[in-house]
């Protein structure tokens, strides 16, 4: 079996060949309620890597030419996570399964990781499924059990359709793509808000954010064809704004029907006044106004972050799967 390593902008055969087995192993390893993921996500994650990030893509290459796995490695490029990776994908075709290519996709990610002298990585794991006994074999171990969440849309506005009043000196604001100038500064403060975020065992360290950044991981998004709108809270007057609350929704094809909730991040000195709530309520209505074909909201929580279980409680969202970062300590 060939294990190759593709280029940083794989041509079009590739991705085809890449994203045929990432349909078939999504199809038969996840139940049919969740969406796909489509070509136009496969392409633009091969594309193009996240800030602060190199990526590594790897194929197993079947007799025709054809994919019969295919995995991929994100490389921290800060100080403070050269020690450590983050397996993104390794996904096996179902006609290529007990046939050792996942066990030859991950020996020569091993190797990727060993030669860039990194001491772990880790992964997003689904539970009770073919996946976690691989992980387990290999030495993973569970560091943050979580599940995901599903809201659905219409039924939520339907249920709630008042958008929360806000506390006096507070005020709504919504963009879509990179964020206004005006706010980058206050919006990269916030997300710094997330290093209190529960992170169970895991080794990555939470990352320094800034304008660059924040401006940046909005790109990144956009050049690989989806869109990303963001909802948040200002607190302080027009030109002097303070970031209080926001949150982050990622289409990663303009035709999907599932949005992707990234963070939701509450300011410490503004927590206790609902803005959680508020804000998500928020995202809410602007999605639908922007992207009426959104039928759904998926995210995923800590089990351990009651806060934000509650939040998404109140506002109608459902348990769907159970899942966990997995994270493997690398030793000759």
């Amino acid at each position: 079996m060939t294990v190759l390593r593709l280029p940083a902008a794989p041509a079009d055969r590739a991705v085809d060949a890449w994203h045929e087995v990432v349909r078939a192993a999504h199809a038969h390893d996840l139940p049919a309620t969740v969406p796909p993921p489509g070509r136009a996500e496969s392409a633009g994650k091969l594309r193009h890597t996240g800030p602060g990030t190199r990526a590594v893509h790897l194929a197993a290459v079947a007799a025709d030419g054809s994919y019969d796995g295919v995995a991929t490695l994100v490389l921290f490029d800060e100080d403070v996570n050269r020690h450590t990776a983050f397996l993104d994908l390794l996904a096996v075709h179902p006609r290529a399964r007990n046939r050792g290519t996942g066990a030859a996709l991950w020996q020569a990610a091993r190797a990727e990781l060993a030669g860039d002298g990194r001491a772990s990585v880790s992964t997003v794991v689904e539970h009770g499924g073919r996946g976690e006994t691989f992980a387990r074999g290999l030495g993973f171990e569970n560091v943050l059990p979580l599940g995901w969440y599903v809201q659905n849309v219409p039924d939520a506005l339907a249920a709630r359709p008042a958008q929360p009043v806000l506390p006096d000196g507070y005020a709504y604001a919504h963009w879509t793509g990179v964020v206004p100038d005006r706010l980058a500064d206050a919006f990269a403060e916030a997300h710094d808000s997330m290093r209190d975020a529960p992170t169970g065992d895991m080794d990555q360290a939470p990352r320094a954010w800034n304008a660059a950044r924040v401006r940046a991981a909005a790109q990144v998004v956009e050049d690989r064809g989806g869109v990303i709108l963001s909802s948040a809270v200002l607190h302080g007057a027009h030109g002097a704004e303070t970031v209080a609350a926001y949150t982050e929704l990622v289409l990663r094809d303009p035709s999907a029907t599932r949005a992707l909730q990234y963070d939701t991040v509450v300011v410490p000195a503004h927590r206790g006044r609902g803005l959680g709530t508020a804000v998500k309520h928020h995202m809410m209505g602007a999605v639908a106004a922007a992207c009426p074909g959104v039928r759904e909201i998926g995210t995923t929580v800590a089990d351990d972050n009651g806060p934000m279980l509650a939040v998404n409680e109140r506002l109608g969202y459902r348990r769907e799967r159970t899942a966990g970062y997995f994270q493997a300590t690398l030793r000759e």
